[in-house]
């Protein structure tokens, strides 16, 4: 089973046990959802380089058309269609991606990184003082929120709903369905406000690209870019940190002065990537693959952390390259990986600049995990350190930058400082929701 504390406390476990089967093994993703995981890191790029015979568009997905898998299963909003990038195949594919694609080819990453580093000093200045933290609900979570709401021009009130509904879908513990219901409904009031005001933002440069995507494809183009840039984003970001705080190999080198945060981010993008098991595949017809008999229409999904621990892979294949699958590979490779893997990279050594004494608050066999199939997640990552002084100078508040100006509406997208201009390409819950502190948070709360 993919799911239940069991798998959250030691996925490690369950991907050892499965291996007996092959590469490939029968798993249940959810109570009366079952599905196929790929384990092994050879068969994993098979079926993420052979569009021809395993498709990603979920209305092949048999046992939810029938209703063997009920539509209010947990799973379902992480798995069902939507007209976006992640989900279709062929031109439609082509298409889509392409507008993703080069939107966010106008972000400037210079202009991203000082952005990342003005929200992690908002953030560090509440709770520096304090000497401890929960690096997971006041930071990690928060962070890319306040990111992605800059990047996508998203005001606070529908960034604390969007907090909440993205969250939701991943998490094991909430009403999916309702989250999902609420997601949507936030990301069309978003494009609406966008519709009458667009800025120098990827919502905006979304609509104006030449693919002319509709209301609904706009709102699931922005699923697809929200739910990748947050919640595997703060995981990222975690996961790192506590690499980074808890293992001598790493820890040691803090002691010395130097912070090698990029080694980190890439152990942790093979052996802890932040969407472990996901990258949901269906086989076209049925079909004999690594010895198993495939049969259409059912969900084979690609375990991204178990193909990447392979025990077939060279026991030196992960130093020094970065030939991970944490972001997928085939034509459904992450569109946004340099970006998201910059925001966690600036996130991180920004935390270990301002707290150079950050300690954990708990023995590292303490720490839990939130359960769900799909997430590598913490459920809390509380930490000590000697409280710091907040300069008296005080940051911008995210959101009031001149990068989001809005210029009238036109026809076309807006040129701004801020983008630069491209060819066209085409584990238990925390007692309290980190969402909740997010919203308290932007209240001034």
């Amino acid at each position: 089973m993919l799911h239940g504390p069991e798998f959250a406390a030691d996925p490690g476990a369950t991907y050892a046990r499965l291996r007996a089967y092959g590469p490939i093994a029968p798993v249940e993703l959810a109570p009366g959802v079952s599905a196929s995981l790929v384990t092994g890191y050879e068969a994993a790029l098979e079926v993420l380089r052979s569009p021809d015979r395993f498709a990603k568009d979920p209305r092949r997905w048999r046992a939810l058309a029938d209703g063997t898998v009920p539509a209010d299963s947990p799973v379902v909003p992480m798995m069902m269609y939507r007209p976006n990038a992640l989900w279709t195949d062929g031109d439609e594919h082509v298409r889509l991606r392409g507008a993703i694609t080069d939107s966010l080819s106008r972000v400037d990453p210079n202009a991203l990184r000082g952005y990342v580093e003005q929200s992690a000093d908002t953030l560090i200045d509440r709770f520096g003082p304090n000497g401890r933290a929960d690096l997971l609900g006041e930071y990690g979570a928060m962070l890319p929120l306040l990111v992605f709401n800059q990047l996508f021009g998203c005001p606070p009130d529908l960034g604390e709903k969007l907090v909440e509904g993205m969250s939701g879908i991943f998490d094991a513990n909430v009403d999916s369905e309702k989250a999902n219901a609420l997601l949507v409904k936030t990301l069309a009031s978003l494009v609406g406000l966008k519709r009458l005001k667009p800025g120098a933002d990827v919502t905006s440069w979304l609509m104006a690209h030449p693919a002319q995507l509709t209301d609904e494809e706009m709102i699931h183009q922005l699923v697809v870019l929200m739910g990748g840039g947050t919640e595997p984003q703060q995981n990222l970001i975690c996961n790192g940190l506590r690499l980074l705080l808890a293992d001598d190999r790493f820890a040691g080198d803090l002691a010395g002065g130097s912070m090698p945060v990029e080694d980190a981010l890439d152990e942790v993008l093979w052996t802890d990537p932040p969407l472990a098991n996901y990258a949901i595949h269906y086989p076209v017809h049925d079909l004999d693959f690594a010895g198993i008999r495939l049969r259409e229409g059912e969900p084979i999904l690609i375990s991204l952390a178990a193909a990447n621990t392979d025990p077939a892979l060279a026991s030196d294949r992960r130093g020094g390259n970065r030939a991970h699958l944490a972001w997928s590979a085939g034509p459904h490779t992450c569109p946004a990986k340099d970006p998201a893997r910059l925001i966690a990279a600036v996130a991180v050594e920004k935390l270990l600049d301002r707290l150079p004494d950050v300690e954990l608050a708990v023995g590292v066999e303490q720490l839990e995990w939130r359960q769900g199939p799909f997430h590598r997640a913490l459920a809390a990552l509380p930490v000590h350190f000697p409280p710091i002084a907040v300069p008296v100078t005080t940051h911008e508040t995210p959101g009031d930058t001149g990068w989001n100006a809005s210029p009238a509406p036109s026809s076309s997208t807006p040129q701004v400082a801020t983008s630069t201009v491209r060819e066209p390409e085409s584990g238990k819950p925390a007692p309290r929701r980190w969402w909740s502190s997010l919203a308290r948070w932007w209240r001034g709360q």
